[in-house]
């Protein structure tokens, strides 16, 4: 049986991804069960620097 090409017809149908219960996004994985976007069920929301652009950049 080759792989590649053919394979990727057998992925439709699933779903990988539910609305979360915490942020309302589709992004809590059934499986691993985690948010992928809050961290959901951690209790500190998930979040990194890189999200958001500096405020108070200096422009010389």
């Amino acid at each position: 049986m080759t792989k590649g090409t053919p394979s990727e017809g057998k992925k439709s149908g699933k779903v990988s991804h539910i609305r979360c219960r915490r942020c309302g996004y589709p992004a809590y994985h059934r499986q691993a069960r985690r948010c992928a976007k809050c961290g959901f069920p951690d209790a500190k929301i998930r979040k990194y620097a890189w999200q958001s652009k500096r405020l108070g950049k200096r422009l010389f």
